[in-house]
């Protein structure tokens, strides 16, 4: 089902390009009868290393679909309580686009966290055998040991040697066309996505043995649930370090000389993030009018840091809620369903609430 968006980022953020349902089904269509060449012609924004990867790999288009829907939620999940809350794919389609136009913060997080989805959705695929190119790693066979003994490789390790290189060879095409800085932070930012999804991958084991003794273990790798390398690129978000391009225009030195030199799991960025409070098409901001904040948090979500100081308005709704619950032998909760009355408290609108135009 490729519906799983009104439409889809299709060649990932980087390639910045809108595709309706429609045309998503022109595509598998084609797909479908042969014509791989066709279809990734038809792609519009692709570079020619990108159209090479699709015509080879056809079925690995339908995974990186996935791997674009679960990094849009996570992202959406992370920022949830900022002002900036990814939501441009929702709620103002091309705008997600303006703010990696930038070299911001916002834009590091999303093509680290882009880039940790492809490398997730297409290891994922090849361990379910969805992929010709690729199947289990080819690596972990036979036995070997770890601090509590002697194991023998079995089951289906994920590959993520191969998901890591399809989406480094996939993603960073577009980038290694520029010479530019902001092309030098991308692929930086890209690469450490793709780092993060390696760091949780997992050693899981199966004991065999009388009442499962242990005597005899089968393991296996596997990759941890895609929300931990969101948090992990999240705290790499909040201490994203700024950078300035060297003198040769090969890489980059920090900004401020009293902040340590990035390694390659952290993020960079070159210039400040705008405040997001009001619309601007320019820097990919819906502004916060409308969104919901917390009276009581002294966070980001909290009313003053939400609303830019415009105040908020408050509005009392009733909502359904389960309450009441009992634990019932065995093994049952039953709840009822109580009526809750709570203030919902959204931030005001500026007093010019229409888009900034800049002359």
């Amino acid at each position: 089902n490729m519906n799983f968006l009104p439409g889809i980022w299709w060649s990932l953020p980087l390639v910045l390009i809108w595709a309706t349902p429609p045309v998503i089904s022109s595509w598998w269509y084609m797909g479908a009868v042969g014509s791989s060449r066709v279809m990734c012609d038809n792609v519009p924004g692709l570079v020619s290393r990108q159209r090479q990867l699709c015509r080879r790999h056809p079925e690995a288009m339908l995974s990186i679909g996935r791997g674009v829907a679960a990094w849009t939620a996570e992202c959406q999940h992370q920022f949830r309580r900022h002002r900036w809350d990814c939501n441009a794919l929702e709620r103002g389609q091309r705008l997600l686009g303006r703010v990696l136009l930038r070299s911001s913060r916002e834009s590091a997080f999303v093509h680290a966290i882009s880039s940790a989805g492809v490398v997730f959705a297409i290891t994922r695929a090849c361990s379910q055998g969805e992929l010709k190119s690729c199947s289990c790693d080819p690596k972990k066979k036979g036995s070997a040991k770890d601090n509590k003994g002697h194991f023998d490789w079995g089951g289906c390790s994920d590959n993520i040697d191969y998901g890591i290189k399809f989406a480094r060879a996939f993603v960073d095409a577009k980038e290694r066309k520029g010479k530019d800085a902001r092309a030098l932070m991308n692929l930086h930012n890209n690469r450490a996505g793709r780092k993060a999804v390696k760091r949780f991958l997992k050693q899981e084991c199966k004991c065999h043995g009388v009442s499962g003794s242990c005597t005899l273990r089968t393991c296996w790798l596997a990759m941890a649930d895609f929300r931990k390398t969101g948090d992990y690129l999240w705290k790499k978000y909040n201490g994203a370090i700024q950078v300035v391009m060297n003198q040769d225009g090969t890489g980059f030195t920090v900004a401020n000389k009293k902040f340590k030199k990035p390694t390659k799991n952290d993020l960079v960025y070159f210039e400040s993030s705008p405040d997001y409070c009001i619309r601007d098409r320019d820097v990919g901001s819906l502004g916060t009018a409308g969104r919901v904040c917390n009276q009581t948090s002294r966070g980001m979500d909290s009313c003053e840091v939400m609303c830019c100081g415009r105040g908020y308005d408050t509005s009392r709704v009733s909502r359904m809620t389960k309450c009441e619950c009992k634990f019932h032998w065995c093994c049952a909760v039953r709840c009822q369903d109580c009526l809750e009355v709570v203030d919902i408290h959204t931030c005001k609108a500026p007093k010019s609430a229409g888009w900034i135009s800049r002359t």
